[in-house]
Parts: C-alpha cells; sequence; structure tokens
C-alpha cells in the first residue's frame, strides 16, 4: 500500500530538524567566538572549513546505510538491519581515526596554507588539533541516523542529535567567557557534544542485543555502495568550485553575489533532503519486502511531494524577493548582481524538489552507480562546459547560474527517465 502523506511527513519532519540542528549550531558558535574579535572568526571559519568534510563523508554513509538497512527491515529482518548499522558504525571510527591522526599531523601546514595569516593560522591550527578529537564521534552520529532512518525510527535520532547541540550551545559560551578558555572552549564544546551523541547512538546498538563483531563481507560490500556516492559527492564539489571560480572572473561584487545565491540555495537543499531522507526509508523497505508496486507508487508520490514543495519554496523566496537580498549585503553592486541571480534561483527550486525527492528514491532503491554516472555525465556534459563558456562569451554571473539551472535539467530528465522504466526496483533483502 502507498504510504500516506501523514507517514510521509512523520519521517521528513524530523529528519529536517536532525538536517538543520548542525547550521544552527554553527551560527550560535559562530556568533559566540564573533565576540572574541576578528581574529579568533576567521581561524573558526578556516578550521570549520577543514572540518566541513567530515560532514560530507558523514552524508555519504549515513545515505548508504539508510537504503541497505531499510531493505533488510522491509524484509522482516530488524536484526539485519541493525547489523548494518553496527558495520557502518565500525567504518564510522576507522575514517574516524585516520582523519583525527591526519588533524594532528597536518593541522599546521594546511591552516597555514588556506588562512595566508600566520597569528590566524596559529589559532586555527589549535582550534582543529582539539576540535577533530570528536570526529569519530561525529561519524557514528551519522551513521546511527543511518539504520535508525533504515527501521523507520526518526523520533530517537531527534532527541540524540538536539540534545547534544543543546548541550554545546550552552557549554561553548560558558567555556568561552567565563571559564576564559577563549576559542579553545569552543572546541572542547564541540567535542563534549560529538562525545555524548556518539554515546548516545552506540547505546541504542548495544541494547539491540546483536553481535558487535566486525564483517568483513558486510563492510565490503558497503564500501561499494559508498565509493558510488562519494564520487558522486566530489562531482559536486567540482561543480561548485568552478562555479565559484569562474564567478570570481566577474569581479568581487559577481563572486559575493554567487556565495549569496548558493548558500540560500544550499539551505533549501538541505530542507528538501528531509523528503529524500523519507524515500530512502521507504523505498528500501517496500523493495526489501519485494513489494515493487509499492515502491514504484512510493517513488511517484514521492517526486509529487518533492514538486510541491519546491513549488512552496519557490513562492516564499520570490515573496521575500524586495527583503532577503539586503540581509546579506548592503552593496549596491553586490544587490545588483544578486538581482541577475534571484530569477534563476527561484526558478530552479520546483525542479531541485522532484530532482532531490527522486535522488532519495534511487538511494534508498541502492541504485548509486547510476546516480554517479548521472551526476558525471551532468557534470562533464552540461554545468562545467557551460559554466565555462559563460566565462569566454563573458556573460557574468547569469551565465554561471544557467549553468547551474542545465544541471538541474539535465539530472532531472534522466532521473525521470529511470524513474519511468523501473530497473531502479529491484526487489529483495538486499540489492543484487
Amino acid at each position: 500500500m502507498t504510504p500516506s502523506l501523514r507517514r510521509i511527513a512523520a519521517l521528513a519532519l524530523p529528519a529536517l530538524v536532525v538536517l538543520a540542528a548542525e547550521p544552527l549550531y554553527l551560527l550560535v558558535d559562530t556568533a559566540v567566538v564573533g565576540h572574541l574579535g576578528r581574529v579568533p572568526l576567521a581561524a573558526l571559519a578556516i578550521g570549520g572549513t577543514i572540518l566541513a568534510v567530515t560532514a560530507w563523508l558523514g552524508n555519504v554513509l549515513a545515505y548508504g546505510t539508510t537504503g541497505r538497512a531499510a531493505r533488510s527491515f522491509g524484509a522482516g529482518s530488524r536484526r539485519t538491519a541493525v547489523e548494518e548499522g553496527i558495520q557502518a558504525s565500525w567504518l564510522a571510527l576507522a575514517a574516524g581515526l585516520v582523519f583525527v591522526v591526519c588533524a594532528q599531523l597536518f593541522a599546521g601546514p594546511v591552516t597555514r596554507a588556506l588562512s595566508g595569516d600566520p597569528e590566524i593560522a596559529e589559532h586555527a591550527e589549535l582550534w582543529l588539533r582539539i576540535a577533530s578529537l570528536g570526529i569519530p564521534f561525529v561519524l557514528l552520529v551519522f551513521a546511527g541516523n543511518g539504520w535508525m532512518r533504515g527501521v523507520q525510527d526518526t523520533r530517537r535520532p531527534l532527541r540524540y542529535v538536539l540534545g547534544a547541540n543543546v548541550l554545546s550551545a550552552i557549554l561553548c559560551p560558558l567555556l568561552v567567557y567565563p571559564a576564559g578558555l577563549g576559542l579553545v572552549g569552543s572546541a572542547l564544546a564541540n567535542v563534549a557534544a560529538q562525545v555524548v551523541g556518539g554515546a548516545l547512538f552506540i547505546r541504542a546498538l548495544v541494547a539491540e542485543r546483536v553481535p558487535l563483531a566486525p564483517r568483513p563481507a558486510l563492510l565490503r560490500q558497503q564500501l561499494v555502495l559508498g565509493r558510488d556516492l562519494l564520487v558522486r559527492g566530489l562531482a559536486f564539489q567540482l561543480c561548485f568550485l568552478s562555479a565559484a571560480a569562474v564567478a570570481a572572473r566577474f569581479g568581487a561584487a559577481a563572486v559575493a553575489a554567487h556565495q549569496v545565491g548558493l548558500q540560500l540555495w544550499m539551505f533549501c537543499a538541505y530542507a528538501l533532503d528531509a523528503i529524500a531522507i523519507a524515500a530512502q526509508s521507504l523505498i528500501g523497505a517496500a523493495l526489501g519486502a519485494g513489494d515493487v508496486l509499492t515502491a514504484r507508487r512510493t517513488a511517484v508520490r514521492i517526486g509529487q511531494i518533492g514538486l510541491g514543495c519546491g513549488v512552496i519554496f519557490g513562492i516564499f523566496v520570490l515573496a521575500l524577493a524586495p527583503v532577503l537580498p539586503h540581509l546579506f549585503s548592503d552593496d549596491t553592486d553586490v544587490l545588483g548582481q544578486l538581482a541577475i541571480v534571484w530569477p534563476w534561483f527561484i526558478g530552479m527550486l520546483p525542479l531541485n524538489g522532484v530532482v532531490f525527492a527522486l535522488d532519495g528514491v534511487l538511494v534508498g532503491a541502492g541504485d548509486a552507480r547510476y546516480l554517479r554516472n548521472l551526476t558525471i555525465v551532468a557534470a562533464l556534459g552540461g554545468f562545467l562546459p557551460a559554466i565555462w563558456l559563460a566565462l569566454w562569451l563573458d556573460l557574468g554571473i547569469g551565465g554561471v547560474w544557467a549553468g547551474l539551472t542545465l544541471f538541474i535539467v539535465l539530472r532531472l530528465g534522466a532521473l525521470l527517465l529511470r524513474l519511468r522504466d523501473g530497473s531502479w526496483a529491484v526487489p529483495g533483502a538486499a540489492r543484487a
């Protein structure tokens, strides 16, 4: 039976809060540290940028785990679904420890290379060395979110993530100011919250009473799926870095406007990803139960919901067009460039809603190889040629955003074709 809108919302809304919790905490952390002065704030920006790669890796881990766990759960084996979470947690610990070692070895050279200022680099290096100690626990939280979403338990992850972030938001100002630790206090607050969050997800695994030993065969299967999602993510990073580089060639106002537009675009993407997370869980469960018809009907409904949410976002952003740009800049040149970006941004939102929703459908179905290949083709055959052509023809910031729109349109067309042919809907407790 196709899941109701209420059922989809019950999975998507807690996921939305979890997705929003980290960006909101980072705003609090930035506000607290900002009152220490420009050097600590710049150091936090440098260190936070370096650690952002762990969130990207964590999302890859969570998305892959959700689809596999949901298949097992749909096939009637919660135990096997939890085993997926156990193996994902081992991967999280291993990757986290590698990150910690790398951060301790290379924090100095990397922060110096990125900052270009010895004083900022010194502060950023200290913050990074401390904050990196929490990385294994950060990745454990992502792995925990992955398997819990797979068994359609979104309430506990919500409590765990919110609890850890509230703890950090309380500790950060106390350690920075009354305790007199300054920027070090910010790093310690991060680590404390991450340890608590990771420990809560470990406790949830232990409570399932499933053997916690690593299973090499299952680990290898997860690595194959993770590899495809990782390559896909690298293609996205290449696109966004190239777009920033091209926008910078059109001047400071253009690149500033591009940054504002892209951050708003990414914020909307996070919100729309909540639908994708619900799709991962529901599609995986339906295919695990061998119910291809329900999976295909659910995919159509998810796409329709994504379109509806994208339209609502577009209307909302359109209504705020006279106000929202001024919250980010009062520079007339930047505002003029934002006026060029705005129609592209608004026009993309309904398309984004469908694309992100159908991405979730294929991730839930374990169709990561198709997503990987699609993203590479859309990037190399659409986005990158379009933005470099915009530079060659001097089309300005509008050319960059036209390239981004082309990227979305190509992905939308290919996803709709995949949805229609049905080859993604492979039934069974595991995708062959």
